[in-house]
């Protein structure tokens, strides 16, 4: 079923909701106007982009898959009473299982805490037939709960997904299964030698990044990820579709993207995933695009390893106007950058941004998404050949529609003025940041010479964000973008300038337990940004009124200079790979939680009975064919279910 706009009240945006987590759809907008050629473009991405799920699964930890498929056989056995708390509480386990792709948190990465006994759950495992649970050959169910059972109930065994604090091995302290038998300084060690290697090489591959480096009776290897190895079930089906997909494709220089995609597949070679970027980055003609593969590093405390993931994509070709205005000036902007001019692109090449509709989502992509993304990764790609970035549209729609008259401004606002400008100019420019974060931010400076662009290693992530985010804040108050026709007059700025402010120092934290520091590497950015801030004088102030702080912003031309002065600090340490600088920064400024502003943070959130995390339901595609077989339309059905969706993707796409 497909919906026009004049139809917005027969599409419910808001889904199913539990534990912190709220479900939500998003639509297809225009997707009705595409040709045929290109929704069977679509369609056909969208099967490879499913057939990833496994991967991101086992990537985030070895014992995610055995875990998921053992819940999921008692939660569909006949036998099974469902009129119980324990059941509840095993059905929110799953869920939640299924959001993060495994049994860490997608965001804290803390491993969750299950309200059901162990006691429960041997009793109803009893209950189901053995043939449907995830019994190895000559395993009994008496030895699966002995491997399993510490992993989900011990609050001790593999505690993390991935740790980040400071002083610890980060490897032997974090669950992500990117590492096996390898300590943080032979890892570092390992990848060293082969950059050394290779010093001298032009077109650096990006060491690890498609890999898992293991230790076997003394001795450190890497078992790559390709079609004929580690994870070959799911990449020959990827690669099947992606085959399927070149065959439809828009222009000759897109079937050549998705060629050497299938080529980087099959012989795990990253000298063609280069390759595969560089035409990528040029493709610029069709409507359809996508992202496929082991992209960013976040899910590796080392910044190394690639979680896969899977998008894809349309223009929205309104919407992609404001992006190209802003693209088309990025020569302008990287001269005006207030950093070190050595520290400046003296030409820009390539940069390219759209908006787009997400037409799927998968692996690390999935159910929780980014709303903006900037590809390729590696620097010297993008210092020679340019990126792409891309905002998603329709993503963002369904936030904003989501989150109108739920009061959560009402209550963290300082006052009304500035709540009315939030109100007049948030959506704006919130969309305007993230475009600035991803096309211009990301895109801008360079490394000098010599320079390792892993040098900054657990804070690199950290870093990066800072440096886009900082970006984007400078110039969203630049006469530059009135000129331009993207915000409307002087004052629009000062709305994004306040919710990244609120959100840095107070309410983000409704995303962190209590007793816990900030550890995510967006979240750390934005900290880093409002705390140093904060630090700086008496531009930014902490207001108490009747018993509740506010954030006030006394000066938003000073805060714009503050922001200027970071973006020249952050900007030199990513230049220069200034480890130790990175070190304090983030340490400082960006790890450490307030006990009891957190505390009323909580407490006020609690009250308006929101969740502070949200995620997305995929419509369901399905191609109408005639009577030869031939595909005639792809249908849209948004009406499919959670739990539907995640049992019916376990069923067709599992291959691990």
């Amino acid at each position: 079923m497909n919906y026009s706009d004049d139809c917005e009240c027969r599409f419910d945006y808001v889904g199913e909701r539990f534990a912190d987590l709220q479900l939500l759809r998003y639509r297809l907008n225009g997707f009705e106007q595409l040709s045929l050629s290109q929704k069977t473009l679509v369609y056909y991405l969208s099967k490879a982009t499913l057939y990833g799920r496994d991967i991101t699964f086992d990537q985030f930890g070895k014992y995610n898959l055995r875990i998921r498929k053992l819940l999921e056989a008692v939660y569909t056995a006949p036998d099974v009473p469902h009129d119980s708390d324990d059941f509840r509480a095993l059905e929110v386990y799953l869920k939640r299982v299924w959001f993060s792709n495994g049994i860490y948190h997608h965001y804290g990465c803390n491993k969750f805490v299950p309200e059901f006994s162990r006691d429960y759950l041997t009793e109803v495992l009893a209950l189901v037939e053995p043939s449907r649970l995830p019994l190895r050959e000559g395993e009994t169910l008496a030895q699966l709960c002995a491997e399993l059972f510490p992993v989900i109930f011990d609050p001790d065994v593999l505690p993390k997904r991935v740790n980040k604090a400071d002083g610890e091995d980060l490897l032997l302290t974090s669950a992500c299964n990117f590492y096996d038998g390898v300590t943080q300084q032979e890892a570092e060690d390992f990848y060293s030698r082969q950059k050394e290697a290779a010093a001298d090489d032009a077109a650096p591959v990006s060491y690890g990044l498609n890999s898992t480096l293991v230790k076997r009776d003394g001795t450190i290897r890497e078992e790559v990820w390709s079609a004929k190895g580690r994870y070959g079930k799911a990449i020959q089906h990827i690669v099947y579709w992606l085959g399927k997909a070149r065959g439809v494709a828009e222009n000759d220089r897109q079937r050549r993207v998705i060629s050497l995609l299938i080529d980087y597949y099959e012989s795990g070679d990253l000298r063609v995933f280069n390759d595969y970027c560089i035409e990528w980055v040029g493709e610029h003609e069709g409507r359809v695009d996508f992202v496929n593969g082991f992209i960013e590093v976040y899910g590796d405390p080392l910044g190394l390893k690639g979680s896969w993931e899977g998008i894809v994509e349309y223009k929205d070709l309104e919407a992609t106007k404001r992006t190209q205005a802003i693209s088309s000036n990025a020569q302008w902007f990287e001269d005006h950058s207030p950093v070190d001019p050595r520290f400046r692109k003296p030409r820009v090449k390539g940069v390219t941004a759209n908006a787009i509709c997400a037409a799927m989502l998968g692996g690390d992509e999935y159910p929780s998404t980014a709303i903006g993304i900037n590809l390729p990764n590696a620097d010297w790609i993008r210092s020679q050949h340019g990126s792409k970035s891309i905002t998603i549209s329709n993503i963002t729609d369904a936030y904003n529609k989501a989150a109108h008259g739920n009061g959560f401004k009402e209550e963290f606002v300082v006052d009304a003025a500035t709540l009315s400008l939030i109100d007049k100019y948030g959506d704006v420019c919130d969309d305007l940041h993230t475009d600035l974060h991803e096309c211009l931010g990301h895109g801008s400076g360079q490394l000098l010479p010599g320079t390792d662009p892993d040098a900054l290693k657990a804070y690199g992530n950290t870093i990066e964000e800072a440096r886009a985010d900082l970006f984007g804040l400078f110039y969203i108050a630049d006469q530059k973008l009135i000129d331009l026709g993207l915000v409307p007059d002087g004052e629009a700025y000062k709305a994004q300038y306040y919710g990244y402010i609120m959100n840095g120092m107070m309410t983000q934290l409704v995303r962190i337990e209590p007793g816990h520091e900030i550890e995510e590497a967006h979240m750390r950015n934005r900290a880093l940004i409002a705390h140093w801030c904060y630090e700086q004088g008496d531009v930014i102030q902490m207001e108490r009124r009747d018993g509740k702080t506010f954030v006030r912003i006394n000066d938003y031309e000073a805060l714009r200079g503050l922001f200027a002065s970071l973006l020249a600090e952050v900007q030199r340490i990513k230049s220069e790979g200034d480890y130790e600088a990175a070190r304090q920064l983030v340490e400082r400024y960006a790890v450490h939680v307030d006990p009891q502003l957190h505390a009323e943070v909580l407490e006020r959130y609690q009250r308006l009975n929101l969740a502070p995390y949200k995620g997305f339901i995929n419509p369901v595609m399905l191609p109408v064919t005639d009577a030869d077989g031939n595909i005639c339309d792809i249908r849209l059905d948004y009406s499919e279910g959670y739990a539907q969706q995640m049992l019916r993707y376990g069923r067709e796409y599992g291959t691990m």
